[in-house]
């Protein structure tokens, strides 16, 4: 994408922001803030701001109107005790952040027992039925005093925000954290306070069969909640149309409409549509020329050497398949004997609830897996596979910049930002493997090699045609894939989501 283009596509945007909030007030509703709150050794207490582009994308919404409110729950003691109302970021965006503090109990449930693992598992698909999981009294009282208070407690503090303000409101909830909270805030407002309620879920939507893994009540509960939304965001078009067809076999008394991408229940109408998410484009590029990149960067090819690099960033997360990415690596050194000693796979794992069995069990199978590998297909001299446990993503920029081959293989993914951020940093022309059930296969299938998850024999295949490819096919695909992501970058994510209110008048 041409630099003209892209700034245009930037100024567009920046006006459509400041148009759509001319005369309207801000709510964001998410389970973490876009600060972290630490007590210094002085006893005052400091923020550091949240990485990611998601939150770079969602506070720059705050320098369009003054009326603007992050509401998050209190992750630590600081979060608690803070009570200044507002931060300023370095670059001037100033973030009013008001944190909730649910009890322990209720925060323990909510997020520990319902959020993850219970919606989290099931929405990926990952339970394994037979054995789990099992609803018991503890899981029932996780839903009523976790979950549900913990929504009830945030629609709560919504509400406050919205009768505050003299203009309307446009309300963004995030993720499956919150399911519940459009229906109960719309029951603690008068008639004459009728905000917009945009709701957008960065996980998958599986269809209406695997959602009979939950109980009728807190199945139809979320439905019920999800259908008090005015606009619902999902990753994919699959996804979105998954809701239609599990509001449709759940709830009897939804009409949907799968043309019109509608659900009408107690007489409200929900619009359903797909927005997939992507990444901040200039900011991973200005701190791919950092110091620190570079000095990671010289790390990295001083391990590698002359071999040609595969590589994988992820959780360690069940969804994320990385045992059968080290399998088909396995097979593709049997069945093409030539790559031996001439390749390395590098994955680099970054902990993730490690206070959740399934996925400290699942570290030890990766572990396992990799050392099994080495042993049987390396020698005193070559390791076939490098494993890196550790959050840095410095590191895993300068690596993206150094693969000729991405390998992206999750079981099933809502989006996965690896497989665009990989494409915008990499410097060789790298060829990206990816999952057909990853969220990004929407938009980069052109230009990648699609696999099935499970196909360790397919995944191999692809392994080999990635390494053997031309230098001319390398190129091509290379360059599509980052005008693929340039073009819809996280700001055209989210302009496309206020484009859709404004055009629905909502």
């Amino acid at each position: 994408m041409l630099e003209q283009d892209r700034e245009d596509a930037r100024v567009s945007c920046e006006t459509l922001q400041a148009e759509f909030f001319a005369n309207r007030a801000l709510v964001i509703a998410a389970n973490r803030a876009p600060v972290t709150v630490e007590e210094a050794e002085n006893g005052t207490l400091e923020f550091q701001r949240g990485g990611g582009g998601l939150v770079t994308a969602l506070t720059g919404l705050f320098r369009h109107t003054a009326d603007a409110t992050w509401i998050a729950c209190a992750r630590t003691e600081a979060d608690t005790t803070w009570d200044r109302g507002k931060v300023t970021f370095d670059d001037g965006t100033e973030v009013r952040v008001r944190f909730l503090s649910p009890a322990k109990d209720a925060y323990e449930g909510y997020y520990n027992v319902i959020a993850n693992p219970l919606l989290w598992f099931l929405q990926h698909t990952m339970w394994d039925v037979p054995r789990a999981p099992i609803i018991d009294r503890a899981t029932w009282q996780a839903w009523e005093d976790g979950y549900r208070a913990v929504n009830c407690q945030f629609a709560a503090a919504i509400a406050e925000r919205v009768q505050a303000s003299s203009r309307p409101t446009l309300v963004m909830l995030q993720d499956y954290h919150l399911y519940l909270a459009a229906r109960y805030l719309r029951a603690a407002l008068r008639k004459h306070h009728r905000p917009t309620i945009l709701h957008f879920v960065h996980i998958p939507w599986p269809g209406p069969e695997y959602w009979r893994i939950l109980p009728p009540t807190m199945r139809e509960a979320i439905l019920n909640g999800l259908c008090a939304v005015d606009l619902l965001g999902f990753q994919t078009h699959a996804d979105a149309q998954n809701f239609l067809r599990t509001c449709q076999s759940h709830l009897p008394e939804a009409r949907v409409k799968y043309r019109r991408g509608t659900v009408r229940y107690k007489k409200h109408l929900t619009h359903v549509r797909d927005f997939p998410i992507s990444v901040d484009v200039e900011a991973i590029r200005q701190l791919a020329m950092s110091g620190e990149v570079a000095e990671l960067r010289f790390e990295i090819e001083g391990m590698i050497r002359d071999q040609k690099l595969i590589l994988r960033i992820d959780r360690i997360e069940p969804s994320k398949n990385i045992v059968r990415g080290f399998l088909a690596f396995e097979e593709m050194l049997e069945m093409y004997p030539e790559h031996r000693g001439k390749v390395q796979l590098l994955a680099l794992l970054v902990p993730s609830r490690m206070d959740v069995d399934e996925y400290k069990s699942y570290l030890d199978d990766i572990m396992a897996t990799a050392g099994r590998v080495n042993a049987t297909c390396g020698d005193s001299e070559w390791e076939p596979v490098r494993v890196l446990v550790g959050d840095s993503y410095p590191r895993a920029v300068a690596a993206m910049q150094l693969y000729d081959v991405l390998l992206v293989n999750a079981i099933v993914d809502g989006m996965n930002l690896v497989a665009k951020e990989g494409p915008i940093l990499n410097t060789r022309d790298g060829v990206l493997i990816l999952s057909e059930r990853a969220g990004a296969r929407q938009q980069l299938e052109a230009g990648a090699l699609i696999v099935s998850p499970c196909d360790v024999y397919a995944t191999a295949e692809a392994l080999h045609q990635a390494l053997d490819m031309s230098p001319e096919e390398r190129r091509t695909r290379a360059r599509q894939l980052c005008e693929l992501v340039e073009r819809d970058d996280i700001t055209a994510w989210l302009c496309s989501q206020l484009e859709t209110v404004a055009e629905l008048d909502l």
